[in-house]
Formats: structure tokens, sequence, C-alpha cells
């Protein structure tokens, strides 16, 4: 899966997530959460849909590692190369 693959994945579950939002102004550096102002549970949502679309896990332990767009494909890359 290519870089642009994974943030055109992104940006429409985050669409869904935050549908008076718009993900492609985000930043790469931007929290998600914060510019888009996404609570919680939908931040939580969000990353369930992830692996739903996506077929990759996300463990509760590296939350922390997926919090900006940039972090977070990244990360969706490097694990959709195993």
């Amino acid at each position: 899966m290519t870089r642009e693959e994974i943030q055109t994945a992104i940006f429409e579950l985050l669409k869904k997530a935050a549908p008076e939002t718009d993900p492609s102004t985000l930043k790469p550096n931007e929290n998600i959460r914060e510019a888009l102002n996404i609570d919680s549970f939908d931040a939580l949502q969000f990353l369930v849909a992830i692996n739903e679309k996506l077929g990759i896990d996300i463990p509760e332990e590296d939350y922390g590692k997926t919090a900006t767009l940039g972090s977070l494909t990244d990360y969706l890359e490097k694990r959709s190369g195993k």
C-alpha cells in the first residue's frame, strides 16, 4: 500500500468520524484530535475503522505513535509492509 493510498484512507475515515471537518487540510505535524476537535470515543472508533479498512491493528500501547497525520501515516506505512 502506497503512502498516498494510506492518506486517502485516513482522510476518508476521518471525514466519517468528524463529518463537519475537512481532514485534507491537516498539516503533517498537527495533532489530529485537536485540529478536528475529535473526542476520545470518536478517536477510538477511527482507529478501529482503520483496522477494519486497512487490516492493520493498532495496539493500545501504540496510540501515542498515531497522534499526528505524519506519524499515523508513517506508522501505517511501516505496518502495511509486514
